[in-house]
C-alpha cells in the first residue's frame, strides 16, 4: 500500500497537517476573476515535485515512448511496483497469474496538450498509447505480465473507490487471485481550473474546510496511490502483513436530481445501508467514516444528512459517529480521491488513532451534528469501538462522482481492523521483492519514492514540458496487505 501525495515524504504524511498556504485573495478579487472569461478563481493546488522524472529503462520503456507517456501512467507504474514491495509480494512470482489491475483515472490533460495545434506536427506512433486512459491499467499488466482483468475506471471523483469495489467483486467471484488497485490525478493544464471555477466548486482562499461554516470549495490536488488486495483467508495463509480488511462494498447512481451535478441525500443514505448489509454489520456500530468531504457549501450538508440518516438510527447519543476528510490535508485528488481515503482509513485502523480534521473551527450551521449523531475530530484521539468494550472496530469510506458525462456514481466500503498475521513470513520475503526489474535487466537510477513532498505553486506558472521525459462466489473479507518498509533496490 503506497501513496505519493501532497504534503510529505513518508507514508505517514497523509496523517500529518497540510503545510500552511497563503490566502489566494479577497472576495473582490474572486468577483473580478469570475467576470473575466477564461480565468480561475484560485491560484492554489497541491502538486507533486518532479512529476516529469521517470526511469524508463527500469520498466523496459524506450526514451522515445516515455516522452509521450502521460505522467499519470508513469507514476502509476512506479507506485504499483512499490506497492508490491510494500506488501511483500515478489513481482516476478506474479508473472502469468490472474492478478487484476483496477485503476481510477479521469483527467487527460497530457493528451490534450499533445493534440493542441502547436503540437500536432509532433504526433508519434506512441501518442495514442501514451494518452488513452485505458492504457494506464493495461501498461501495468503488460510490464508485470499479469493476466487478470485490467480496467481503467472513470466515474469522476469516485473512480478509484469504484475501482476498489470492482476489484473486490473480482476477488470474490474468483476472476482475480490478487488485485492491484489505484487512483491517480495530475494537474497539467489550466482548462479544468477554469471550468471548475465557473461551476463555483473551488476554494478561492486555498483551503478545503470540510464541514466548517467557512467552507467555500475544494483545492485541486495531484497524487497517486496503489493498494494490494487479496482474499483474507489467502493473506493469513501466506503470512502477509495486513493493514485493514474490507468487509463489504456497494455502488449506486443518484438517478434524477435537481441537477446533473447535484447529489441526492436519499440515494447516499441508501448506499451506506447497502454497504453495511454487504459487510454484515450494524450501521450503528460504524465508529468512523472517511467522508467525501470536499468542503463545498452544498455537498457537505447533503453528505452529512445522508450519513446521519443511515448511521444515526439506534446509535447512543454519547457515541456519535466521527467523520473526517483527507482532502483537508492533501486537497481533492478527484479520480484518486477514493484511494486516498482508503489508504488514510487503513492507516487509521492500523495505528488505532484518529487524526484531527484540519481547518475545522466553527461547525457548518446547515448541519445539525447533534441530531445526526455525527462529530468532527478537532484533535488526535484513540480509535475505539462504539461501545468502548474493545469489540470489533468497523469504519467506512465514502466517495461520490460529480456527474457530467460519467454520470453521478457513489461508492462506499466498510473496513475493519485486522487480526495479527499467523506468522512473520512477510519479513522473510522483503529482501526478494526488488532484486530484478520487470524487463529482466539491472535496475538503473530508479528512485525509491513512497509518498513524495510537493510544492505550492501558482496555478498559472508554467510547470511541465511534454518532452520531460473460477472459484465459487462468496463474500469473504478482502485484505489490504502491506509492509511498513520497502525492500532495497539496487541503484546507480
Amino acid at each position: 500500500m503506497v501513496p505519493r501525495l501532497f504534503g510529505g515524504s513518508s507514508r505517514a504524511a497523509s496523517m500529518r497537517s497540510r503545510r500552511s498556504l497563503p490566502t489566494a485573495g479577497t472576495p473582490k478579487l474572486t468577483t473580478t476573476l469570475l467576470r473575466r472569461s477564461g480565468k480561475s478563481i484560485t491560484r492554489w493546488g497541491g502538486f507533486i515535485d518532479q512529476i516529469d522524472r521517470f526511469d524508463a529503462a527500469f520498466f523496459g520503456v524506450s526514451p522515445r515512448e516515455a516522452a509521450f507517456m502521460d505522467p499519470q501512467q508513469r507514476i502509476l507504474l512506479e507506485t504499483a511496483w512499490e506497492a508490491l514491495e510494500d506488501g511483500g509480494q515478489v513481482p516476478g512470482s506474479l508473472r502469468g497469474s490472474s492478478t487484476g489491475v483496477f485503476v481510477g483515472i479521469s483527467t487527460h490533460d497530457y493528451e490534450l496538450l499533445q493534440s493542441s495545434p502547436d503540437e500536432r506536427t509532433d504526433i508519434d506512433i506512441y501518442s495514442t498509447t501514451g494518452g488513452v486512459l485505458s492504457i494506464a491499467a493495461n501498461r501495468i499488466s503488460y510490464c508485470l505480465d499479469l493476466h487478470g482483468p485490467s480496467l481503467a475506471v472513470d466515474t469522476a471523483c469516485s473512480s478509484s473507490l469504484v475501482a476498489v469495489h470492482l476489484a473486490c467483486e473480482s476477488l470474490w467471484n474468483g476472476t482475480s487471485s490478487l488485485a492491484l488497485v489505484g487512483g491517480v490525478n495530475a494537474l497539467l493544464a489550466p482548462m479544468p481550473f477554469v471550468a471548475f471555477s465557473r461551476m463555483s466548486m473551488m476554494s478561492p482562499t486555498g483551503r478545503c474546510r470540510a464541514f466548517d461554516a467557512a467552507a467555500d470549495g475544494f483545492v485541486r490536488g495531484e497524487g497517486v496511490g496503489v493498494v494490494v488486495l487479496k482474499r483474507f483467508s489467502a493473506a493469513r495463509k501466506d503470512g502477509d502483513r495486513v493493514y485493514a480488511v474490507i468487509r463489504g462494498t456497494a455502488a449506486n447512481q443518484d438517478g434524477r436530481t435537481n441537477g446533473l451535478t447535484l447529489p441526492s441525500a436519499a440515494a447516499q443514505a441508501a448506499l451506506v445501508r447497502t454497504a453495511c448489509r454487504s459487510a454484515g454489520v450494524d450501521p450503528a456500530s460504524i465508529c468512523y467514516v472517511e467522508a467525501h468531504g470536499t468542503g463545498t457549501p452544498i455537498g457537505d450538508p447533503i453528505e452529512a444528512r445522508a450519513l446521519g440518516e443511515a448511521l444515526g438510527v439506534g446509535r447512543p447519543t454519547a457515541e456519535p459517529c466521527i467523520v473526517g476528510s483527507v482532502k483537508t490535508n492533501i486537497g481533492h485528488l478527484e479520480a484518486g480521491a477514493g484511494i486516498a481515503g482508503v489508504i488514510k482509513l487503513a492507516l487509521l485502523l492500523d495505528r488505532g488513532e484518529i487524526p484531527p480534521n484540519l481547518h475545522f473551527r466553527d461547525p457548518n450551521p446547515s448541519i445539525d451534528f447533534e441530531k445526526l449523531r455525527l462529530r468532527v475530530p478537532i484533535r488526535s484521539e484513540e480509535l475505539r469501538s462504539v461501545d468502548g468494550n474493545g469489540h470489533e472496530i468497523v469504519a467506512g469510506v465514502n466517495s461520490f462522482g460529480f456527474g457530467g458525462a460519467t454520470r453521478t456514481r457513489s461508492c462506499n466500503a466498510c473496513l475493519r481492523r485486522p487480526e495479527a498475521p499467523l506468522d512473520r513470513s512477510w519479513r522473510r520475503r522483503a529482501h526478494r521483492c526488488s532484486r530484478s526489474p520487470p524487463n529482466g535487466q539491472r535496475p538503473c537510477a530508479h528512485r525509491r519514492r513512497g509518498m513524495r513532498a510537493s510544492s505550492n505553486r501558482r496555478k498559472g506558472e508554467t510547470r511541465r514540458s511534454k518532452r520531460s521525459a473460477g472459484a465459487p462466489r462468496s463474500r469473504a473479507p478482502i485484505a489490504s496487505t502491506a509492509l511498513r518498509s520497502s525492500a532495497r533496490r539496487t541503484t546507480r
